[in-house]
């Protein structure tokens, strides 16, 4: 899911691996590294990951920084 409004864009990944706090650090990490990126939740629990951008992310970029955390990038939600 993406929406978008006049100052940030807003999408929800899946990811999959992520099981602990700690998880979820590394993957908030390699996203918030992304140009653009202004905020990340992610949920181990339910592999949910909450991206606020200034701008839409491109996917690949997405899968990327999840790959370098570790995890495995199931695509939007």
């Amino acid at each position: 899911m993406t929406a978008q409004t006049d100052t940030h864009t807003t999408a929800v990944y899946k990811v999959t691996g992520m099981t602990c706090g700690h998880c979820e650090g590394a993957v908030t990490a390699e996203l918030t590294a992304l140009p653009g990126v202004t905020s990340v939740k992610a949920v181990a629990a339910t592999g949910e990951v909450t991206v606020v951008s200034a701008a839409p992310l491109a996917e690949a970029d997405v899968r990327a920084a999840v790959d370098e955390a570790g995890y495995e990038f199931a695509g939007q939600a």
